[in-house]
């Protein structure tokens, strides 16, 4: 049962859900759903796609992952990156019928969502530390940039569609005479608005005496503001007839269930075939952002989230969505907050959001007809313009040159060619520098400190040292890559060390030897035995042994295996006199422990 409860999350909390856990889920969606709904329309244009297929993805993706989820916060749907990469990922197809867009969209969300369930029923949620937090704060920067800028020509009431800053900034500039006055009277208004509301209504609230939390509450619910004034504005003005872009008709009622790309019991195979490595991605940056939102929240309400149980509450998430004419989903920042600040106690609240999506869709829709698109833009560019961090770029490079590197290839990937180009280009970019790094670990000599039995760097430090005795600790687990650097560096210290007669490997530091790093150790015995000098090993942890233990490395070895480095010193030093070692570090100091 334990086992079961672990995929259905719903039946352990469901056994005890209360009144007072229904009150605080029952506000809580309320509030999401007056929030959920602007966002959803908005994002879905951001996507490329109606406004309605945006409530469709915030329907039934919520109810399922209010069943697989774990967290009580995270709200579901449709997000500003995710939608930015779908809008890349089904502009590259080169469709125009606005019905093959959406089918399009649909599968890209039902092989989101297969991936993310076989990653989860897998346990590989550990992939996702494949994206270092460098490269997705420089992939979000730079995607919040491209966004702002393609929602610019909905402000402006021009035609200029791109997937990066060139194409955006180069259409814009020829589209600069073609600029659309009505248009602009209802955008930058709005686009001012929201953005004073971000950054001066809460102090104003707060000054005549409104509680902090209501503040904030009044800031969230600034886009509603905007489109019920601006839908008013539209309609009582005719802008509609004087060219401003209109939502137009959205359909009343709710969506069917459907399988996307059936046609006739015929899966279109070329269509999923093409959109698979742009769901893959889309899953990938999907996970880590919805994990990222799910677990700062639970550590603030002291709960735990299982990243593997995430990936099939996102998955199912995302096949649900597929099914019900959405696009791919995942756990948004701004509308999660929300949640948890409305106090939402359990994933129901989702769920509950869901039924007032569903209302919605039923019967609100003929009152957006006249919702102006620039309203809409205007609400995406003030939500995603807070997420561009642009001293992410200053804080890597004074931290880790490495690091730096792979934001500027991401950030510049991103804004210069695309999102799923800058993306590929930071993941690439974060496993060749850990490759490289890997691949030269950092090898030390090092020594006694005092009458201490700690062993430091003799280039750090003054330490004991003997001339038949040379210590050596690698700072890295070893495997294929750097195996011959171990290699090459024992070969040369003791090529230049002629009276050593004993090589120590302290492996206080070493967490796995793979299979060629076996080899390397081999041919280093061999090597050092063919010199009249013994290899022992010291302090080898306990999984790393069983594995030696299993080919008998240790019985065939010239040397011994020391429990700690101090046994070996003490066994292998016997009547031997030492000297004191010179740091070579500036500013190492004899007292200093740095490693």
């Amino acid at each position: 049962m334990g086992r079961f409860t672990s995929y259905f999350p719903i039946l352990a909390w469901g056994r005890t859900y209360s009144s007072a856990q229904l009150t605080d889920d029952g506000l809580a969606a309320i509030i999401v759903t007056i929030m959920l709904i602007p966002q959803s329309l908005a994002y879905a244009l951001l996507a490329g796609l109606p406004a309605h297929i945006g409530l469709y993805a915030s329907i039934l993706p919520l109810v399922v992952y209010a069943i697989f989820g774990t967290s009580s916060a995270l709200a579901v749907g449709p997000v500003a990156v995710i939608s930015l990469m779908t809008a890349a990922a089904i502009g590259n197809l080169g469709l125009t019928d606005p019905t093959q867009l959406i089918v399009a969209a649909a599968v890209l969300a039902g092989l989101s969502g297969i991936i993310l369930l076989v990653m989860g029923i897998l346990r590989m949620g550990v992939l996702a530390n494949f994206l270092s937090h460098p490269v997705v704060a420089g992939f979000i920067t730079a995607s919040g940039i491209v966004i702002a800028l393609s929602q610019a020509k909905h402000i402006l009431g021009v035609d200029a569609s791109g997937h990066n800053i060139i194409q955006l900034l180069s259409l814009l500039w020829a589209e600069r005479d073609a600029v659309h006055w009505p248009t602009i009277y209802i955008g930058l208004p709005a686009l001012g608005f929201l953005f004073w509301i971000r950054a001066g209504l809460k102090p104003l609230l707060r000054a005549i005496g409104v509680s902090e939390w209501l503040a904030g509450l009044a800031v969230k619910l600034g886009p509603v503001v905007v489109i019920i004034v601006t839908i008013l504005f539209t309609k009582m003005l005719h802008l509609d007839m004087q060219g401003v872009s209109i939502v137009g008709v959205i359909p009343q009622g709710l969506p069917g269930l459907t399988v996307p790309g059936l046609s006739v019991l015929d899966f279109d195979t070329e269509l999923w075939i093409q959109l698979a490595g742009s769901a893959f991605l889309i899953s990938i940056i999907g996970f880590v952002e919805s994990v990222s939102v799910a677990q700062t929240l639970a550590a603030k309400k002291r709960e735990r989230i299982f990243p593997d149980q995430e990936l099939i509450g996102l998955g199912a998430a995302n096949i649900a969505s597929s099914l019900s004419g959405g696009y791919p989903v995942t756990g948004g920042f701004s509308r999660s907050v929300v949640n948890y600040d409305a106090g939402a106690a359990t994933p129901a609240a989702g769920a509950f959001a869901a039924i007032g999506i569903a209302l919605a869709t039923l019967f609100l829709t003929p009152f957006l007809y006249y919702l102006p698109k620039a309203s809409l833009a205007a609400t995406i560019i003030v939500a995603v313009l807070s997420l561009v961090d642009l001293s992410v770029l200053k804080r890597s490079w004074v931290y880790s040159k490495a690091d730096f590197t792979a934001v500027l290839l991401t950030l510049s990937g991103t804004l210069l060619i695309g999102v799923e180009i800058g993306v590929t280009l930071g993941v690439i970019a974060s496993i060749s520098l850990y490759l490289l790094k890997t691949a030269r670990p950092h090898i030390a000599v090092v020594g006694q400190v005092g009458r201490t039995e700690h062993f430091r760097n003799v280039l750090r430090h003054q330490v004991r040292i003997w001339d038949n005795l040379l210590s050596v600790r690698v700072d890295q687990s070893l495997y294929f890559a750097n195996a011959r650097a171990l290699e090459d560096f024992l070969t040369a210290h003791i090529a230049e060390s002629k009276s050593v007669r004993h090589v120590v490997l302290q492996c206080s530091a070493i967490n796995e030897i793979d299979a060629s790093a076996i080899e390397s150790l081999e041919a280093i015995n061999e090597k050092l035995h063919s010199m009249n000098v013994s290899f022992h090993l010291s302090e080898v942890k306990g999984p790393v042994m069983d594995r030696l233990n299993r080919i008998a490395f240790t019985t065939h070895i010239s040397g011994q295996v020391f429990l700690s480095h101090m046994d070996a010193v003490k066994a292998l030093t016997a009547d031997i006199p030492s000297h004191i070692s010179v740091p070579k570090v500036e500013g190492a100091s004899p007292r200093s422990y740095m490693k």
